[in-house]
């Protein structure tokens, strides 16, 4: 039962003048008062925040729901990160299910194996009665057994697709891990989750945000895919009925495998969304992959392993002329683009089509946005804010770790290694900032993701994981949650309705353990969530254990 009057006192409110020590009052899923004039209310439930932080509900720019409850629902690789704790973990669920014809999941880490490669034959090991299929954490590669490959047709002959790579030994044989669009070769010939399954995991994955005190998102992905049907039934089916409680924008999957001739379809899409009340006005472009895996498209060569310039410069999945001209239609029919733009090169031509676009139509205040944006050349950091362009972030990456410090930098070189994750510098330079985690390629705990914006390190980090990965990029803890709550209302057309605690907003308003502010910045990511809640009901209360289904 959602209260019509809900009173919060006790706690610390960060609003957009600071941060106050006063109450809070939510009438039917609004904000109504902070001060004295909240306590001059009768009937209220009270919530007391006892000295916790009161912030604006937590929003994610980018993120990948249905995955997340996916991989949770299937052999969920995510809370392992070593190569035998992933294959005690499958053998154990191929034990458990007999008769899946495949064993599948995900969440594996590049940084688990040498060279980020895993083997099939390790995975014949502990699956060699079926196929097995586990696309990694980031899912830009996959990991197959020899019986996968079998059923892909690959062998010594297969050609890579032009936007993926087949990993192979030194005699040509295909070792087990595909990469980018090689993964469709196996993939296609895996059963798809049906609708019940995705309903499912939005259910499950929503849960999870709610304890993360994630209130609302913009889905970087609704459509098919090669392992997943399209999730936009879903979404209406969540929307029709109540289910989805979060305040969602769906962006729509541009099949790089097509053309021009899909936009009337995107258009109809759109239309039947926003007629059943869901927002899909976004598309999705994923222009590059990522610079592990040396796919991430880059304006120079990535180096080899003994520091020379080879001849790969990653991929773009999009030819440039065509992208622009994609851009340029997209753009006048009012949807957003949303670019998957990692390397130096995708962001130089991801914001190239926005400037194309812009000179061809002008101004549509759509909000654009590059999200990842890794590798950054120093020109092009101030074109995002002359071109209103949001910098979608995903700080959590900005940190020394085995993934950045073993298999990007040695790759990169130094000069580029320094035009990583710049958001410090986008934001001096004026451009709107927008972060998210890119769940479940890493986590979508805010706190976390918040923690390291600031210190650019790991919560929890010790040895040289505590020194700070460029850390004149970054950010101020305020602008970091601001970044966290409003910028991605910013990015979703939604900031006149939340992001702040505002007379006049919604109630969407997440309370933790302490506040953050009052504490050394090494502590942010040691806080907790204890409630959710979204338009004046409590979705998510540590206290009790209630999350909302």
């Amino acid at each position: 039962m959602i209260p019509s009057r809900l009173l919060i006192t006790n706690g610390h409110v960060f609003t957009p003048a600071g941060i106050v020590e006063e109450p809070l009052l939510v009438e039917d899923g609004v904000i109504t008062a902070i001060g004295a004039a909240a306590l001059d209310v009768s009937g209220a439930v009270e919530i007391d925040a006892a000295g916790g932080l009161v912030s604006p509900g937590f929003q994610d720019c980018h993120i990948h729901p249905y995955h997340a409850g996916l991989d949770m629902i299937a052999c969920d690789l995510t809370p392992y990160d070593t190569a035998d704790a992933y294959l005690a973990r499958i053998a154990e669920y191929a034990a458990d299910n007999p008769e899946l014809p495949w064993i599948s999941g995900g969440g594996w880490s590049m940084d688990a194996f040498p060279g980020g490669l895993p083997s099939a034959a390790a995975l014949d090991a502990v699956v060699p009665d079926r196929p097995a299929f586990f696309p990694n954490r980031d899912g830009h590669g996959a990991w197959v057994n020899s019986m996968a490959l079998e059923i892909g047709g690959i062998d010594d002959s297969t050609p890579d697709p032009f936007d993926g790579r087949i990993e192979r030994d030194a005699d040509g044989h295909a070792i087990g891990t595909l990469q980018e669009g090689a993964m469709g070769l196996v993939a296609r010939h895996i059963p798809l989750p049906t609708q019940d399954d995705l309903d499912e995991a939005l259910e499950i994955a929503q849960r999870q945000l709610f304890q993360w005190g994630v209130t609302a998102w913009q889905d970087a992905i609704v459509g098919a895919t090669n392992d997943t049907p399209d999730t936009l039934d879903s979404y209406l089916r969540a929307t029709a009925s109540g289910v989805l409680k979060a305040r969602v924008v769906g962006a729509l999957w541009w099949d790089r495998n097509r053309g021009l001739e899909q936009i009337p379809e995107l258009v109809a899409k759109r239309e039947r969304a926003v007629a059943a009340g869901f927002a899909a006005t976004t598309v999705k472009i994923m222009q590059d992959g990522v610079a592990e895996n040396f796919t991430a498209g880059m304006l120079e060569p990535y180096l080899d392993s003994c520091g020379c310039p080879g001849e790969n410069t990653g991929k773009s999945f999009v030819d440039p002329t065509t992208l622009i001209e994609i851009a340029t239609q997209l753009d006048a029919l009012g949807f957003q683009l949303h670019f998957h733009a990692l390397g130096d090169r995708a962001v130089r031509e991801s914001l190239d089509a926005i400037e194309a676009a812009r000179k061809a139509n002008g101004d549509k205040d759509l909000r654009h946005t590059l999200a990842h944006i890794q590798v950054v050349h120093p020109d092009d950091v101030p074109r995002f804010a002359e071109l209103g362009v949001v910098a979608n972030m995903q700080p959590l990456w900005a940190r020394h770790e085995p993934q950045m410090d073993v298999l990007t930098i040695p790759f990169l070189g130094a000069r580029r290694a320094a035009w990583q994750y710049p958001f410090g510098s986008l934001q001096r330079a004026g451009a709107p900032l927008a972060s998210g985690s890119d769940w479940p390629v890493s986590t979508a705990n805010p706190l976390h993701i918040i923690h390291t914006a600031v210190n650019r390190s790991p919560v929890g980090a010790t040895g040289s994981a505590t020194l700070p990965f460029l850390g004149e990029q970054a950010l101020s803890l305020a602008d970091a949650l601001i970044a966290h709550s409003l910028g991605t209302a910013y990015l979703n057309h939604d900031e006149q309705r939340s992001g702040t605690i505002d007379v006049g907003k919604a109630g969407d308003i997440v309370i933790l353990d302490r506040d953050i502010f009052a504490a050394p910045v090494a502590e942010i990511g040691s806080a907790t969530v204890i409630y959710t809640i979204i338009g004046g009901e409590v979705v998510y209360d540590a206290t009790t254990a209630l999350v909302s289904a």
